[in-house]
């Protein structure tokens, strides 16, 4: 493909410019506490965060990685456990699982919104099974009525993966508040992004909080008097202080995306061989990736073609998870997941998307 890109899939430098004065004023504000790590910056985010999710408690860790593999620890899941989830999704949501000592069981997809089916859980409860773990992928929730059900008649812990969804919605309430925990990432990319990696765990449930508060702290409630063995995982003040400036601003951000996202379905409905993505009922999609389905095999010759005109994309995700090498699945095929990866591509998103690129793409796609 043509290395020449002029309209990438994703350019934070638009929001940087933006917010130039804001982001410097928190910068300064940080810089002359001496506060780096934790302190007064990371809990007045923690409690803005909260309060944005209609959560009782948001804890920020050091990584969205990090967010899932504490509050797996955090709600007791560990060795010999089994856990639910997705094959279709960034490697870290099984990763997690498999660092915390458990299992991963992946159970197909809905080729509709390309979150986790929850027709198919059922079979795939075992007594070992200990808890679900959804991923609300693209910004798109996953259908959490029946996840939460079905986790709530055999026992189980409900763990959302958003983090690609901050500000979505699930029937009216945000996503990361409606299981027993919420882990998000602040990866520089996401759509309440920082300047480095970060993360942050929300729950209702003060044991919970508590727990991965001491786990990021190399588990210790009080310095130097550790009692289990945790992580280095604390979110640092300076990304705190510029990710408070930028939370303000998250739910204009969205809707914006919302309004490129209707520009695109509008334009491409009636382009022979190409899926627009679709929008649930349930949901309010908060479009971190634009993802579309290219029939008839023809997605790597689009790609070529946008190339050529200098417009990136990316496909996420070309292996699904379980086809990896490091699980190799032995329990057999799982064809919605795999025909996903042979067909979606992302295209240019983001709330600061010029008309003039999204004219350019909608051309060259016709």
């Amino acid at each position: 493909m043509s290395a020449d890109i002029r309209i990438p899939i994703y350019d934070p430098r638009p929001e940087v410019e933006a917010l130039w004065d804001e982001l410097h004023e928190a910068i300064d504000r940080v810089l002359r506490s001496g506060r780096f790590i934790l302190g007064p910056e990371v809990e007045a985010f923690e409690q803005e965060v909260a309060e944005y999710l209609g959560a009782r408690y948001a804890v920020g860790v050091n990584s969205g990685t990090d967010a899932l593999v504490i509050a797996l620890r955090a709600l007791g899941i560990g060795p010999g456990d089994e856990v639910i989830t997705t094959p279709f999704t960034f490697f870290a949501t099984a990763e997690a699982i498999s660092m915390v000592g458990a299992e991963p069981v992946f159970v197909d997809i809905d080729p509709a919104t390309y979150n986790l089916d929850p027709s198919l859980i059922p079979q795939a409860i075992t007594p070992r099974t200990k808890a679900i773990l959804p991923v609300h992928l693209y910004g798109h929730a996953a259908d959490m009525d029946p996840i939460l059900e079905m986790a709530q008649e055999h026992g189980l812990k409900v763990i959302e993966d958003v983090a690609q969804a901050f500000g979505g919605e699930y029937k009216g309430r945000k996503l990361g508040s409606l299981g027993d925990a919420g882990a998000f990432s602040f990866f520089p990319t996401k759509n309440l992004g920082g300047f480095g990696d970060g993360g942050l765990i929300a729950t209702n449930a003060p044991q919970v909080a508590e727990m991965a508060r001491m786990l990021r702290a190399h588990g210790a409630r009080k310095k130097y008097h550790n009692e289990m063995l945790g992580y280095n995982s604390r979110l640092d003040a300076l990304q705190a202080a510029m990710l408070r400036v930028k939370l303000r601003h998250i739910d204009e951000w969205n809707e914006r995306r919302r309004a490129v996202a209707a520009r695109y379905n509008e334009a491409l409905a009636s382009v022979e061989g190409l899926a627009p993505p679709t929008e649930a009922d349930y949901a309010y999609h908060v479009y971190h990736q634009y993802t579309v389905r290219v029939k008839h095999g023809r997605r790597d010759a689009l790609r070529q073609h946008l190339a050529e005109a200098g417009i990136g994309t990316m496909v996420y995700y070309p292996v699904p998870v379980h086809r990896l090498p490091v699980y190799d699945w032995p329990e057999g095929s799982l064809p919605q997941a795999e025909a996903a990866a042979e067909e979606v591509v992302a295209l240019p998103m983001g709330a600061w998307l010029k008309e003039q690129a999204l004219s350019a793409i909608l051309e060259r796609l016709n």
